[in-house]
């Protein structure tokens, strides 16, 4: 193969740029909550509030987040067609079997909750829908991030593994997040607590990840253009782990009712950075796609 010199054709794009807007970032930021609050409902304690309100958490984002598919799609056989083959080198395929999978496991896994007292079968049900749930959700966490690596968009798939990291860890920051925010207002304060750190651990895990995309990015020649650079930058760093780590220390150090608001807070940015981060990975992906150069160097790797 001849080495690339930098030439290109009048500057065209090789690549087509992905149609992905703010309906598949949402898609992605929903579903991800949604897989990890059933991660954290499998771990909690059957019949506590918290694993309660993570199952529902779990369930809701399983039907909201297919809804906003659907509407990116614009034809709904679109979605349930893909069901009609697996194909397992396919992460479309797989990804549309999971989502399947996930949304059925969730609805089981709340059986009991609704139909438990009745009728102890609608328990044991739920009890063993509720560690398949739990798995699938893991995969629900991570796996837009395996769809968008496996395509032809050069700074999507110049760093497959850190994009994986960073989704999976902003996924469970914003779902500690929401249902710490869920347990305040219950009065829980103590399993409030535990879950943001959960949170504040796993926005850790996301500005490092970010750094190493950037790293494999900048060894790659790839550079995001600066409005989704920033978005990046600020959703998953600074409003994902910065900010709210600055507000969890400044609630402890005042003190009162800053105690409260300081880490609700916290949390509220780190649900809004998660947003942010994705869809301005998505806008970075769609701008690289648009540069023939992006394209013809990471073919040379």
């Amino acid at each position: 193969m001849n080495e690339w010199n930098g030439e290109t054709y009048h500057g065209r794009p090789v690549t087509k740029a992905s149609s992905f807007d703010w309906k598949v970032s949402t898609y992605i930021f929903i579903l991800g909550i949604a897989g990890s609050a059933q991660i954290i409902a499998g771990v909690a304690n059957r019949d506590s509030g918290l694993a309660r309100q993570a199952r529902w958490l779990a369930l809701s984002g399983s039907i909201l987040g297919p809804l906003i598919l659907i509407r990116h799609l614009k034809t709904p056989s679109r979605w349930y067609n893909m069901l009609r083959i697996a194909r397992p080198t396919s992460p479309m395929s797989m990804g549309s079997w999971l989502l399947a999978a996930f949304g059925g496991l969730s609805a089981l896994s709340v059986v009991g909750d609704l139909f438990g007292r009745r009728w102890p079968f609608a328990r044991r049900v739920a009890d063993t829908a509720q560690g398949p749930a739990a798995m699938a959700g893991a995969g629900m966490s991570v796996y837009t991030a395996s769809l968008l690596s496996s395509t032809s968009t050069p700074l999507w798939a110049a760093a497959p593994t850190p994009l994986a990291a960073q989704f999976g860890s902003a996924a469970m920051a914003g779902a500690a997040s929401a249902l710490a925010l869920l347990q305040r207002r219950d009065g829980q304060d103590d399993v409030a607590r535990r879950l943001e750190r959960l949170a504040m651990l796993a926005g850790g895990v996301e500005a490092v990840s970010a750094q190493a995309a950037k790293a494999q990015w900048a060894r790659a020649g790839i550079e995001p253009a600066k409005k989704p650079a920033a978005m990046i930058e600020g959703g998953g760093t600074i409003a994902g782990f910065l900010l709210p780590f600055a507000a969890q220390a400044l609630g402890r150090a005042i003190g009162g009712r800053a105690a409260t608001l300081m880490p609700e807070a916290a949390s509220i940015a780190m649900l809004l950075g998660s947003a942010t981060m994705r869809h301005g990975v998505l806008l970075a992906g769609n701008e690289s796609a648009k540069r023939p150069q992006d394209v013809f160097r990471t073919t040379q790797r």
